[in-house]
Formats: C-alpha cells, structure tokens, sequence
C-alpha cells in the first residue's frame, strides 16, 4: 500500500470508532473525545481522577478535526480537547459547546524528527535547506489543511520560507500519532510532530526544534459539550486542572497553562 494510505481513517471510521466508544459505556460515564497527541498523558490522568460514584471514563483519540466534525454530526460526548484553538471554535460558533467551561489546558513545542539510527542534526532557521535533507524521501505530517499538528508544521515552514521547496515530499497522515508511525518505521526520512509525541517513541530521535515565534502558539483548550448532562465532567475537567494533573502533564512533557479565560 503506498505510503500517506495506509493509515487513513475515513470520516465514516472515525464516527464507528466513537459510536463504539459510546455503546460500550455506561450510564453516568464520562465520555472523552481528545486530540491523539494526548493519549498517554490523558490516560494517566483521567486514571488518577478520583471519580464520583465509580464514574468510569471512555476515551477515544484522533485528529481534532476529525472529532469536531464528529461532535458536529451529533456523536455523543461530555469533553472535548483539542490540539488548538480553531477547532474548539468551531464547535462554540456551532453552540455545540458550553462556552462558560472552556479552558485553554496545555500547550505544546514543535519538532523535527528522524528514525532513532540516523546521526543527523538540523539547525532549523530561515531558509535551513530541508529539501536537500530530505532528497528523494517524503517529509512525515499531519496532515496540514485540517489537522492542528500539520497546520502549526506548514505554518512554521511558510514562516522560514521553505514550504514551497518540500510541499511535494509531503506524506500526509490523518493525525500526528499516524505521521510519528511513519518516521519509526523508516517510511519517512524526516518527520513535524509535537515534542510530546516525539518523547514516547523510541523508534524516532529529535534532530531539530522549531523557533517558537515560527508557528502559532499551540494551545490545547478543553471544554465541556453542549449537549453533557453528566455532572462529573465539571468535576474531571477540574481535575485536570489541578497541581496533581499539572505534574502528570509536564512528565509527559506538555506545559501546563495556569488556569484561565480562553483564548
């Protein structure tokens, strides 16, 4: 299968996924929608949430675009967390979120990634020669006209003026767990994911970090959806805002942002 297929996921496949999610829940469960980038800190978390009543939690990762539109399309969930800012008003414009709940929760570095064999080292700057770097290979993303993770990557590699040189080696994945994959098996010579993403694959090694005025600040705001009746979600999405869910974000390398208004 060529590469930037096989690990596609269909808007039809995502909304099975959730519709799984939700019938294997019970009553009074918490029903979490999150952006894949935050998969093992939000499962470390949500685990150390003292629920009420034995409240269990039903998680379900992908792009934040992909379960925005979901939410759109009438998928049951009580919390929604994505990658970044645009999605999550995409959904308040909708009124398919309770506007007075939404947080601005973590944020989030930029990095260029490499298989973990390869001695390479890149200083990323303004017209850093990154085509050459990649030679006849493909550049691993999200992918970048929807998903946050490949939108923060294009944006910063508009901002250092090399995007038009690498924007046919692009190999597109549905999310940024999915063009991480691609970088560890060596079907991408090089990789744009999130530091924390980076951290948790031992198949992939950083060779470069982004300048953090070359992209948009990444910032991951939660916020309770329009149509939740469970009452333990404000409770959960409390939690995670507390010092004990603070220590577990940053061990997975996330910055926590103290709490307050959304951007």
């Amino acid at each position: 299968m060529r590469l930037g297929l096989r690990f596609i996921v269909t808007f039809a496949a995502i909304a099975m996924v959730l519709v799984a999610t939700a019938s294997t829940a019970s009553a009074g469960d918490l029903l979490i929608i999150a952006a894949a980038s935050l998969k093992n800190a939000l499962d470390e978390a949500t685990a150390a949430y003292p629920a009420g009543g034995g409240a269990k939690r039903a998680i379900s990762y992908a792009a934040s675009s992909a379960l925005a539109r979901q939410i759109e399309s009438g998928a049951p969930a009580d919390l929604f967390i994505s990658a970044d800012l645009d999605w999550a008003d995409y959904l308040q414009k909708r009124n398919l979120l309770k506007p007075d709940t939404r947080i601005d929760l973590l944020s989030n570095r930029l990095v260029l990634i490499a298989p973990a064999a390869s001695t390479l080292t890149v200083e990323i700057k303004p017209g850093f020669a990154l085509a050459s770097l990649l030679g006849d290979e493909r550049l691993s993303m999200a992918d970048p006209s929807a998903v946050p993770a490949g939108k923060y990557g294009k944006a910063a590699l508009e901002k250092l003026g090399v995007w038009s040189t690498v924007e046919g080696k692009i190999a597109p994945a549905e999310d940024v767990r999915a063009a991480l994959t691609f970088v560890s098996r060596g079907e991408a010579a090089l990789g744009i994911v999130y530091a924390t993403d980076a951290a948790v694959d031992k198949g992939v090694k950083i060779v470069g970090t982004f300048p953090p005025d070359s992209y948009p600040r990444i910032v991951y705001p939660a916020a309770i959806t329009h149509d939740s009746e469970n009452p333990e979600t404000a409770r959960l999405l409390a939690f995670l805002q507390s010092n004990q869910a603070r220590l577990i974000f940053e061990k997975w390398g996330f910055t926590f942002l103290p709490p307050s208004k959304p951007s």
